[in-house]
């Protein structure tokens, strides 16, 4: 089975695809389809429920814009992405160098930062994977999480909440 669609190209914001099969009403009226992103070569494509053959280009993420303007160097344009993963760095580095509360506490506040970010700024990159509300809830319970147990962390530690002392010895127990 063989579908052909032949673009037209309209001025303005509007294009559309004629279909072939359509029936026509009127003379030279013929009933149009949506379209949907337009292909390599920028012609626009027709919106069908049918998964295509071959992949041809891949949809661009909501957060796939730069975060600096597109003659500044790579690394200026993905700065959250890279603040984000220098902070973690350096948590880690910290970690192995035997401060280990500093250093998870740094982890998670970079998770945070991000999820800061991510809710602030309209583009950040490569640093918006999901939507901007799933992004947010797992950077956010992620770093949160992470800073509790880091302060939970014994010997000594900062924060103690009972009732998951209570549960850590009911299950250990």
């Amino acid at each position: 089975m063989e579908i052909e669609s032949e673009a037209a190209t309209e001025t303005g914001t509007e294009a559309e695809v004629k279909t072939g099969t359509a029936s026509e009403t009127e003379p030279g009226t013929a009933a149009r389809d949506a379209i949907s992103a337009p292909d390599a070569e920028g012609k626009p494509q027709r919106a069908t429920r049918r998964f295509p053959l071959f992949t041809r280009d891949t949809a661009r993420p909501e957060g796939g814009g730069r975060a600096a303007p597109g003659d500044a160097p790579a690394p200026a344009r993905q700065w959250p992405i890279l603040t984000v993963l220098s902070a973690v760095a350096l948590g880690l580095l910290l970690t192995a160098l035997d401060l280990v509360r500093v250093g998870t506490v740094l982890i998670g506040a970079a998770l945070l930062a991000g999820a800061v970010m991510r809710w602030m700024l309209p583009s950040v990159g490569m640093l918006a994977v999901r939507s901007r509300f799933t992004d947010m809830l797992t950077y956010g319970v992620l770093g949160v999480a992470i800073v509790l147990l880091a302060m939970m962390a014994q010997p000594h530690p900062l924060l103690e909440i009972p009732f998951l002392d209570d549960t850590l010895h009911f299950t250990v127990r």
